[in-house]
């Protein structure tokens, strides 16, 4: 479980691929003080487990789904990457609930900027709109950000110096990809409520008569 508040900016040293698999070496020393094998860490909002590490780098085994499901694939040794480890119970939920489960892929369709903020637009997929709202969360390259506007193709975060500095999101260009992770607490309210609704339909002339 993850807040999106990123800790670090990690570096890639390499990511070796096979033919269905990679594996991911970060270099990202301030967030391995007391981590241990088995331990997770989100990378651009992706949780990862630790497989083997030192003082410094630590590495990641990445599964075919993963490298479907998320811009991981496309990383080359020198790109910068958002870290964060896992919640320890007791610390502040500085984000929202983030799960390190990417939804999907979004690409940034355009940026705005402001006297001290830049406003980002982000292409959505089909099949995520519904979760997006306006002033609800979303987790963009797992920082933890709030919906400015939402449509039924695309919306829109304004970012703050903070996140512009701290984070890979004040470098991403027009058209790179970003992974996405919506407001898990509106998936399992959808889930929840499925079929709730759901059942033959009323006939008028029954309406009518409920309304006398």
């Amino acid at each position: 479980m993850f807040t999106g508040i990123v800790s670090e900016l990690g570096t890639v040293e390499a990511l070796e691929k096979s033919a269905d698999a990679a594996r991911l070496t970060v270099r990202s020393p301030g967030v391995l003080d007391g981590v241990r094998t088995g331990d997770s860490i989100a990378v651009d909002g992706c949780c990862l487990t630790v497989a083997e590490h030192d003082a410094a780098t630590w590495t990641a085994d990445l599964m075919a789904e993963t490298l479907d499901a998320t811009s991981l694939g496309a990383l080359r040794a020198g790109d910068r990457v958002n870290v964060e480890p896992a919640l320890a119970v007791g610390e502040r939920l500085g984000g929202h609930i983030v799960q390190g489960h990417v939804d999907g892929v979004g690409t940034v369709l355009s940026r705005t900027p402001g006297e001290r903020w830049e406003v980002v637009e982000i292409s959505l997929p089909a099949d995520l709109a519904r979760y997006v709202v306006g002033k609800g969360s979303v987790a963009v390259d797992g920082v933890s950000l709030t919906v400015v506007e939402a449509g039924t193709d695309r919306f829109t975060v304004s970012l703050i110096p903070e996140t512009l500095a701290r984070t890979t999101l004040g470098a991403r260009a027009v058209g790179e990809q970003v992974n996405l992770e919506t407001d898990v607490l509106a998936r399992h309210v959808e889930r929840l409520l499925d079929g709730r609704f759901a059942g033959p339909a009323v006939p008028p002339a029954e309406i009518a008569e409920v309304a006398r």
